[in-house]
């Protein structure tokens, strides 16, 4: 699913009047849900265990480990937008994360801009941060991974 097709279901959230849509497609599965001000509310995408993964990789989801967690005790967070990557509020400000921090559901773990708009990512699961995979200020695609947790 590209950025395109996502821009077309917003289109048709709005001109049909919808309040939340969920998707399937090539393994992702995706949620849309406008918030209280009209706004739609980025959900973190989980892969489906049984559809067949996409060969494609970028060079970014390819990022190079940086911590010894064995493959089966890590989790993914994904980006659940295209964007820029934003590791803290301010660019004085202290990051919400860092590797080795625990972190709980419904924690800001980052901010992903996005057409001009700050949004702030939240945790959907609770774990330590085990790596960061990407940097501050680096644009990221939908379902790019950005964290790993154990």
């Amino acid at each position: 699913m590209n950025i395109k097709e996502i821009k077309e279901v917003i289109q048709l959230m709005n001109e049909n009047g919808l309040s939340e849509i969920e998707l399937e497609k090539e393994g992702l599965k995706i949620r849309l849900k406008k918030g209280p001000s009209g706004a739609i509310e980025p959900v973190i995408v989980r892969e489906v265990a049984s559809a067949p993964q996409p060969q494609a990789r970028t060079v970014a989801q390819e990022a190079p480990v940086k911590a010894a967690a064995p493959a089966a005790e890590r989790r993914a967070v994904r980006s659940p937008m295209v964007g820029t990557y934003y590791a803290s509020p301010a660019p004085d400000a202290a990051p919400y994360v860092q590797v080795g921090a625990t972190i709980d559901v419904g924690q800001v773990v980052c901010i992903i801009e996005a057409m001009k708009l700050m949004n702030e990512i939240k945790s959907e699961v609770r774990g330590k941060v085990v790596e960061i995979a990407v940097n501050n200020g680096d644009p990221v695609e939908f379902g790019q991974v950005l964290f790993y947790l154990e």
